[in-house]
């Protein structure tokens, strides 16, 4: 069964699929990178705390930044941000976002906590 949130015409913001929940695409706001990923990531959080999960059961990210000048900055968030011994499959590329003021946008797949499981 297929179970869909936060439904538009043109997404999900949630869609959990056994024991899988797939997030679309999440952006911050602020006025740098660093404020945009921890404002990112404070939405993907939430829509994994909706969907039965968390940031520890995170299975894979892909990270996309409009410049990858700004790496370091965006990792020095995500790296506080991740669960020490919990860090996912990751990858970052730099791609065009759908706004001129985004600057990174984060897509997670994240396994749903089963039974007390932490």
């Amino acid at each position: 069964m297929i179970e869909r949130t936060h439904t538009s015409a043109r997404m999900s913001k949630i869609v959990k699929h056994g024991h899988t929940v797939y997030l679309c695409g999440q952006v911050g706001s602020g006025p740098d990178v660093t404020a945009q990923t921890r404002d990112c990531l404070s939405r993907v959080e939430t829509l994994l705390d909706e969907a039965g999960s968390s940031k520890a059961h995170i299975l894979q990210a892909v990270v996309w930044l409009a410049h990858m000048s700004d790496f370091d900055a965006m990792n020095a968030v995500w790296d506080a941000w991740v669960p020490q011994g919990y860090a996912p499959a990751r990858a970052c590329g730099e791609a065009r976002l759908a706004g001129s003021d985004l600057l990174v946008e984060v897509i997670v797949t994240a396994a749903i906590i089963d039974g007390g499981d932490a």
